[in-house]
């Protein structure tokens, strides 16, 4: 009983340390030639990730969005090609890494927009 009691609180308490990434974001994100701006909306609900990013495609859905402590994951279609972004939030900042089915992982970083 004291163990799952422990496990409990271990539980909670790292949910309540969750990145708070909920709102708008923006930077440049690597292209297959170059840098685009762009523009990210995120909601979290509990360990869940919505939103949108807007860029010059238009606006995209986030699809298979996750938050874990400070890490958060989701992925676009762009053409036919699944992109996948993986980030870790540290104050008004995500560092992430952005990967096209089939290539290599590209850094850049989002600034928390007001």
């Amino acid at each position: 009983m004291t163990r799952l009691i422990s496990l409990m609180i271990l539980l909670f308490a790292g949910s309540l340390f969750a990145a708070d990434v909920s709102g708008k974001w923006a930077g440049e994100v690597p292209a297959r030639d170059s840098q685009v701006k762009a523009t990210f909306v995120f909601k979290v609900d509990g360990d869940k990730l919505t939103g949108t990013m807007t860029g010059p495609q238009g606006e995209v859905p986030l699809q298979e969005g996750k938050v874990a402590g400070d890490k958060i994951s989701f992925s676009t279609t762009g053409g036919n090609a699944k992109i996948v972004f993986e980030g870790t939030a540290s104050g008004d900042e995500l560092k992430m890494t952005r990967t096209r089915e089939g290539g290599q992982a590209r850094e850049f970083t989002l600034k928390r927009a007001q």
